[in-house]
């Protein structure tokens, strides 16, 4: 195991020791890759019965104040204002140039509002909050507390002995509710296409509720290894590699989250950066999109690998890429020139000097199995 005495620690650290789990540095923190089982089992758990994430590291940050939707919405994609209470939503914070400075999850929890951000991006993320937030607005950090996620088909049944009003929760729900006594924020989300939730705990109750999560014998812990490989399965980006302040949301697949009243000709058009540059592309096109991609044989195709067409002409580049465990097949997710961008469209990624045939694909390469 690597030194990892200068980085950040997660409420749940000495359990994840205490469980074997291979930790390594991520986005400051040290967070557990793996654990005995090994990252293809517990990817294959979570699909089959459910899997515990920490995802303590992640940025938790509430907003109060009769002004809080209208200064989010100035600054992301999302019809904030619209959010009715219960309910969560994915959106975006962009630049002037439309460029996606992160994506997050934002709940409307009654009198505030719960946003969960990227690790990675949370303290520059809390930086534009309260830069922008003026005197009707409160911005509270709760990067103390833990977050874990129950995610897979067997996570609802364990919920529902653990916090019985959880049945009565569908996908993208969110409420406070006790989970085994203890007080909790729960949404009904995730980040692997399976059902699940999210579960915002005090951090000195973190260790306490994981252990009545593990008790259950269909839960076993699950690292960032196989979070990768289940979201990637998914579709879903991961920031800083399929989008960054480099790509907006159109050329990134992400259209869907600039809600219908943010777009032209809606009730509350533009008004965030960036909007005039997105605008224009939603009207003509982008040069280049996320899509995803199919290559063939067993051997996956990594980040960072050039796409080209027949002749040799670089037309895009893998930003995410592995072996999908439940797919049976490698499958990657990348950026191509449009006129590549069909499903159905060959073109060839070059690994250390050999052409592999890649197809474009629809994503998400598996079906979600999420509760609407």
């Amino acid at each position: 195991m690597s030194d990892d005495t200068d980085l950040r620690r997660v409420p749940l650290d000495a359990l994840h020791r205490e469980l074997g789990a291979r930790m390594v540095p991520f986005a400051g923190y040290a967070m557990p890759v793996s654990y005995p089982l090994g990252v293809m089992k517990e990817h294959l758990h979570t699909r089959e019965r459910a899997g515990l994430f920490d995802v303590s590291h992640m940025g938790q940050v509430c907003l109060y104040g009769a002004d809080a939707a209208g200064m989010l919405e100035s600054l992301t994609t999302g019809n904030i204002a619209g959010l009715k209470p219960g309910r969560q939503r994915y959106t975006l914070f962009t630049d002037e140039r439309g460029g996606i400075l992160d994506d997050f999850m934002v709940c409307n929890a009654g009198d505030h509002l719960y946003l969960v951000v990227n690790a990675a991006c949370k303290d520059d993320d809390l930086a534009h909050l309260e830069a922008h937030a003026g005197a009707g607005v409160r911005v509270e950090s709760r990067f103390d507390r833990a977050l874990l996620a129950l995610q897979g088909p067997a996570a609802a049944e364990v919920m529902a002995e653990l916090a019985p009003d959880s049945r009565e929760m569908v996908f993208m729900d969110a409420r406070p509710l006790e989970v085994a006594g203890v007080p909790c924020f729960v949404t009904r989300s995730g980040y692997t296409g399976e059902d699940g939730f999210e579960i915002s705990v005090a951090a000195e109750d973190a260790d306490t509720l994981a252990r009545r999560l593990l008790a259950y014998e269909a839960v076993e812990p699950v690292g960032l290894g196989a979070r990768d490989s289940l979201r990637l399965e998914a579709g879903l980006c991961l920031y800083g590699h399929d989008m960054d302040t480099t790509t907006t949301p159109v050329e990134a697949a992400l259209e869907w989250a600039v809600s219908r009243v943010r777009r032209p000709g809606g009730r509350r058009e533009g008004g965030y950066p960036g909007a005039d540059v997105i605008a224009g592309q939603l009207r003509d096109g982008v040069d280049r999109r996320r899509v995803g991609l199919r290559p063939e044989g067993r051997a996956p195709v990594r980040e960072g690998v050039e796409l080209q067409d027949g002749d040799g002409r670089g037309v895009g580049r893998v930003t995410s890429g592995g072996f999908g465990p439940s797919v049976g097949a490698p499958v990657a997710m990348g950026y191509v020139e449009t006129g590549f961008e069909a499903v159905g469209s060959r073109v060839t990624a070059l690994v250390r000097g050999r052409g592999i045939p890649v197809t474009v694909a629809e994503t998400p390469f598996l079906r979600p199995g999420y509760r609407r």
